[in-house]
């Protein structure tokens, strides 16, 4: 099973491309920026999980296992 690839900052709404560099997750794929996982001290606000580098998706691959569309910022 292929990562989600959230399209979004939980946090801030910050735009993170599944093929760029800059998300950060947990293990339950909550998703970070740099700048908001860096405030987080890289803990997940929502459970306390560390926060890792996501790794990124090339762009050929998106058609097979495409990144996720739902976007989780709520501000």
């Amino acid at each position: 099973m292929a990562l989600e690839m959230r399209p979004d900052c939980e946090r801030c709404g910050a735009d993170l491309p599944a093929e760029a560099p800059g998300a950060f997750i947990c293990s339950f794929e909550c998703t970070y920026c740099a700048t908001c996982a860096e405030e987080s001290d890289d803990l997940c606000p929502n459970c306390g999980g560390e926060l890792t580098d996501r790794p990124t998706r090339a762009k050929r691959h998106h058609d097979s296992a495409p990144p996720s569309k739902v976007r989780r910022y709520k501000g």
